[in-house]
């Protein structure tokens, strides 16, 4: 149910004392009340978790200013369109009891309270088909799920939806601590010679999709910028886009960072610096909660001081999780198709028990069946997703490789993906910010 308290009348001096007694005794009620909120088994399980919208009004007004707690921060949607959507991801399984909304001038008339384990189907929770704006409760709920979302169906004013805060109250499951999960998004194949004043030119979009999605962090698969990937086109070109999350990102080089006038890599290092070098070469490795993330260079995989690398840096590895991303695939069913030169950098990770590989290259997205190095479909596998729509011309399917189970090619987008201490999946998120493919979730080897 939906709780709409009204403020106390005024009071005239003779009645005072008999009214504020009343009030008193209602509040105590209240208070133990099962439904009600503020009860002592209904703690706040959203605050600060990552979030998402359907669309942002200004970068500003992003969707993880409504799971702050700070009332003088908004999200807003874009301005004159239904429906628009906010989600939250729990990090982990939670039963659902209470959310408080609080709105700003441009409110809801019309929504949904919605919660989903997958973050593809959903469940309605609660409905409003009347909202009069300030702050709607909605108390005594029963939901299951991962993520919860606000579905605004209808505004009650000519802009767009904006919420101060959401408040997502109950208790979260057996399962990974909500401390573990995080979000990342990933793409290859980015910069084309093009900006935000070409209608045709994709990364502009895929940079606002990433900046919307607002991850922990970012990952780039190669060929970040075209043709030649000179300073300055890196300066007028994916600076303008991606660069604004630079210090976020955590990138790798592809051929086209070869193809410098100026020498291979010169641009790329000019513009990325320590960032794409943070151990001094052009491969490196870092951590995040329960995950060990390998950064190579495809470009060099003949030499053996980064096939050495590798094999110490996954000797001294202690998380649980491994996750590798390169530029050229091993198995690709687009133009490029199997690149060979990937096969001894998998045998080592399918060795080390490494679970999740990401891809460039091939200017589609596509993602794999677990599989070991010689392409034999086993549970033990590692999963590979082609993921190269970050903003060069598409390049067509043209000869689907087994274990192949999904391909979209012509659709700009980005991956998502979610990891938890003990697993991870995905969507392909196209830049209209619809989702057109959701992974399995899998767990870690």
């Amino acid at each position: 149910m939906r709780l709409n308290i009204p403020a106390p009348p005024r009071l005239s001096r003779g009645r005072n004392l008999a009214l504020l007694a009343v009030f008193a005794l209602l509040a105590g009620l209240l208070l133990v009340w099962p439904g009600r909120a503020g009860a002592a088994a209904d703690p706040l399980i959203s605050r600060g978790k990552p979030a998402t919208a359907s669309s942002t009004e200004t970068s500003s007004l992003a969707a993880k200013n409504a799971f702050d707690g700070d009332p003088a921060t908004r999200w807003a949607s874009a301005e004159g369109k239904d429906p628009q959507w906010i989600r939250v991801d729990l990090g982990a399984t939670a039963t659902i009891s209470r959310v408080r909304l609080s709105w700003e001038a441009a409110y809801a008339k019309a929504y949904r309270v919605e919660v989903s384990q997958d973050g593809a189907s959903w469940t309605p929770l609660a409905e409003e088909k009347a909202g009069n704006g300030g702050t709607d409760e909605w108390t005594g709920l029963s939901g299951k799920g991962r993520y919860l979302r606000v579905y605004g169906t209808a505004r009650a004013t000519s802009y767009g939806y904006s919420l101060y805060e959401a408040e997502v109250y109950g208790t979260v499951d057996d399962g990974p601590p909500p401390g573990g999960a995080f979000t990342v998004v990933a793409a290859g194949d980015i910069a084309a010679q093009c900006t935000a004043s070409d209608s045709g030119c994709a990364h502009p979009k895929t940079a606002a999709l990433a900046q919307r999605i607002d991850p922990k962090f970012y990952l780039t698969m190669g060929d970040n910028q075209y043709d030649d990937a000179r300073i300055a086109d890196y300066r007028a070109y994916y600076d303008k886009t991606w660069g604004a999350f630079k210090g976020k990102t955590h990138p790798v080089p592809g051929n086209h960072e070869t193809y410098d006038p100026a020498g291979a890599f010169a641009g790329y290092k000019a513009y990325f610096g320590s960032v794409a070098y943070p151990q001094g070469k052009s491969y490196y490795s870092f951590d995040e909660g329960n995950w060990h993330f390998v950064a190579l260079d495809s470009n060099s995989f003949d030499q053996s001081a980064q096939i050495d690398w590798l094999k110490a840096d996954l000797a001294a590895n202690r998380k649980q999780c491994v996750a590798a991303y390169w530029h050229h695939p091993l198995y690709s069913s687009g133009g490029h198709g199997n690149d060979p030169v990937s096969k001894p950098v998998w045998k080592i990770l399918y060795g080390a028990k490494a679970d999740l590989v990401l891809n460039g290259h091939d200017h589609h997205y596509e993602r794999f069946a677990p599989q070991d190095p010689d392409g034999k479909a086993t549970a033990d596998g590692i999963v590979e997703v082609v993921g190269g729509m970050g903003g060069a011309e598409p390049y067509p399917i043209e000869q689907v490789q087994p274990n192949s189970q999904k391909r979209i090619s012509g659709q700009y987008g980005v991956l998502k993906l979610e990891f938890t201490d003990s697993g991870y999946g995905w969507t392909y998120v196209g830049t209209d910010g619809q989702v057109k493919d959701t992974s399995p979730k899998y767990g870690c080897h």
